[in-house]
């Protein structure tokens, strides 16, 4: 199954594409300022990296990043809101289906994950039950403060790139990813992550990643979608030469679960000191030390279970 920076286009809504490596207009700023929630975004190219370089030739993308359309409420529909949810406070769907961003499963062309008949039924089995979680199984992983995992790590918050010679260091607000660039094999198969095993190598301005030694456990988001641990993620991460954004762009293929490998393809933009931290996708803190530039730091952030993550305050008594 080939990565090709057709499958963005083919996932945005009719009149949205825009040149290649081009700025979406149509997003909305949250309030509090930040990155807004875009409802389409353009293709990015593979080609020759133009951009500033590290000492050792890495393409320097290092720097504070979130992705454009939504958090982890659903897959499948981002601006959807939660499914089922019962919450007078429940997020609102932004407009009709047509005006809101696309499915994050850019083939199959339906936008839906190619699920085995199982499979689908326990999607639908959670997300009855999300709201009412009734047994442990019923329960988002992440509100039990378990890591995000592939791929749900790159819409939950915002997150931190840092480079150093031989490997790439990805700080998410539930764990972090080494992938490594030196050439070194994957980790013995019986030895599973939430996070998996990752190694890469740079091809012009793309990061070609191949995860694996999945655990299988982690969640899509709040919708259900999941692979087991016999998953392999095989990704690129696609960057725009002005440095400004990205399209993260994998293949999953799971033999156990899905009917046949599909694309998963995520917009990211890269934070500035002009865009204001809004608690949600940028949160570091930025200082200034005597006048010099500002230093931007992640603090830790504190993870308790049962933390508000699932149910609903109309079934919680």
């Amino acid at each position: 199954m080939a990565l090709s920076s057709a499958s963005v286009f083919a996932q945005q809504p009719p009149g949205s594409a825009a040149p290649a490596g081009a700025s979406s207009q149509q997003a909305q700023r949250p309030p509090g300022g930040g990155i807004g929630r875009e409802t389409s975004f353009t293709a990015i190219a593979p080609g020759k990296w133009t951009g500033p370089r590290l000492n050792d030739g890495q393409p320097d993308v290092s720097g504070h990043w979130s992705n454009t359309i939504a958090n982890h409420n659903n897959f499948t529909d981002p601006q959807g809101g939660i499914i089922n949810d019962p919450s007078p406070r429940a997020q609102k769907p932004q407009g009709p289906r047509e005006a809101r961003a696309p499915s994050r499963v850019s083939d199959p062309a339906d936008g839906q994950v190619p699920f085995q008949p199982w499979a689908a039924a326990k999607v639908k089995d959670f997300q009855a039950h999300f709201n009412d979680p009734v047994k442990p199984e019923y329960i988002e992983p992440l509100a039990r403060c378990a890591p995000s995992g592939i791929p749900k790590s790159f819409y939950w918050h915002g997150y931190e790139i840092r480079q150093y010679p031989g490997y790439l260091l990805i700080m998410f607000n539930s764990g972090y990813r080494l992938i490594h660039l030196d050439g070194k094999p994957h980790l013995p198969k019986a030895l599973k992550l939430w996070n998996g095993d990752s190694r890469g190598h740079w091809e012009g301005n793309t990061l070609v990643v191949s995860a694996r030694n999945l655990n299988g456990k982690a969640l899509f988001g709040r919708s259900g979608e999941f692979f087991s641990e016999n998953a392999t993620v095989d990704e690129r991460y696609i960057f725009s030469n002005d440095g400004t954004r990205y399209n993260y762009v994998a293949v999953v293929t799971d033999p156990t679960v899905f009917t046949r490998p599909f694309s998963i393809t995520i917009p990211a933009r890269r934070y500035t000191e002009k865009d204001t931290p809004n608690g949600w996708h940028y949160e570091a803190n930025p200082a200034n030390y005597d006048g010099k530039a500002l230093l931007h730091e992640r603090s830790e952030r504190i993870c308790h279970e049962n933390n508000g993550g699932f149910g609903s305050p109309a079934i919680i008594k």
